[in-house]
């Protein structure tokens, strides 16, 4: 089939695969195998120098994860995608991939706790630099960019406090100085945001979030244009070696069939429990990147399609208090992921940013009131009076 010529719902079922090539097995099959047999001699000397394709070792490429990454490929508007064992083997690979010793990384302010952690190790191993910033206006970005600066490294949506990044206003910046701008877009997926096509080079997944779905599976993607997505395969994939395994690539196929149905349900949900949350007496502030009074709010309605299934909110009082309303909860669990069919909730600063240290958790907005919520695909109105007993605590 003709994939561009369907609405992303369609191509998120259908990209990428051909059941032709594939024994007219409806789904993708798993092809659980370590290594692939040549004809002879000649045929794998061919496909070792590149003179002809096909399958070696499924370290360098496997059937099954073909057709998951010209999928994502294909949803999020790249030439290319490779697929990862862990979201932050996707990271890594990245980071690694288009650095070299004393470089400079410019990055949003809040971003993950590991990938803070790898930016710390890449500054004590090698002098890889990083700066944090805000990214809020044109004269900003400019006054941090040094003449080392190499990636652009962005979260938007932060994770946790939902700040959004202008993408365009930074890709006018970066185009102009030859720096590649690399977005971690696991937040909203490419159902919600695609910042290939606002212009960014590079966007990653933590696939074990909403692509996969279910809380089932350790992934992550990367997309591109194919020339970096090859040299990535080549080297900091092949010889690092955080591939994914058949099996784990068939768990992220399945979740993208029904990724943009789960997309529209973690929206409503998640709009529907910010505007409760906004209401309440011992909410001290909400953190939604679809509410109107979000001082990012015409940021998002200008690049993302829906909110998302993302929130944060501080509770008024004590850090005793933000833990006596988590552990009060029955139905949300406390965990640290997140786009799961369950809601859940976690504590940034004493779980997935306790690697941050305190003064720098306190720049980023982080407090020990602070709570990130998934809103899952329950009845909103369960998840909402779960919430609303345990608030009792407080």
């Amino acid at each position: 089939m003709k994939e561009k010529e369907y609405k992303f719902a369609t191509k998120a079922i259908h990209a990428g695969y051909d059941p032709n090539q594939h024994q007219n097995s409806l789904t993708p099959p798993i092809y659980q195998t370590s290594t692939f047999t040549f004809p002879t001699v000649e045929h794998g000397a061919k496909r070792f120098s590149g003179i002809e394709e096909g399958y070696i070792y499924s370290r360098l490429g496997n059937p099954t994860v073909s057709v998951l990454e010209e999928r994502i490929a294909q949803l999020e508007g790249g030439e290319a995608a490779l697929a990862f064992s862990s979201g932050m083997a996707a990271v890594s690979a990245v980071l690694i991939g288009i650095t070299k010793a004393n470089d400079h990384i410019l990055c949003s302010k809040g971003i993950y706790g590991c990938t803070f952690g790898l930016l710390q190790l890449l500054k004590e191993k090698y002098n890889i630099d990083h700066t944090f910033s805000d990214m809020s206006s044109e004269k900003e970005i400019i006054s941090q960019i040094k003449e080392t600066t190499s990636c652009i490294y962005i979260e938007t949506p932060m994770n946790p406090t939902m700040n959004l990044i202008d993408l365009k206003k930074v890709v006018t910046i970066a185009k102009e100085r030859n720096i590649k701008v690399v977005v971690d877009n696991t937040f909203c997926t490419p159902y919600l945001q695609t910042p290939i096509m606002l212009g960014c080079d590079l966007v990653i997944h933590s696939g074990t979030k909403y692509i996969g779905g279910h809380g089932d599976v350790i992934a992550g993607l990367v997309v591109g244009d194919k020339h970096t997505i090859d040299t990535f395969k080549k080297t900091t994939q092949k010889d690092i070696g955080g591939v994914i395994s058949p099996f784990d690539a068939w768990l992220l196929l399945r979740g993208l069939k029904t990724l943009a149905v789960r997309m529209d349900r973690h929206c409503e949900n998640a709009e529907k429990i910010a505007l409760k949350l906004k209401g309440h007496p011992k909410v001290k502030a909400i953190y939604y990147p679809k509410d109107a009074d979000h001082s990012h709010y015409q940021i998002m309605k200008k690049q993302m399609n829906n909110g998302g299934g993302l929130l944060s909110f501080e509770v008024k009082g004590t850090f005793e208090d933000a833990v006596r309303f988590v552990n009060h909860l029955k139905l949300i669990p406390i965990a640290v992921s997140l786009g799961d069919a369950e809601t859940l909730i976690q504590h940034p600063a004493s779980m997935t940013h306790a690697v941050v240290p305190a003064h720098i958790r306190k720049e980023m907005g982080i407090t020990d009131m602070l709570l990130r919520l998934s809103v899952g695909l329950e009845a909103w109105e369960d998840i909402w009076e779960d919430i609303q007993s345990a608030l009792k605590y407080i």
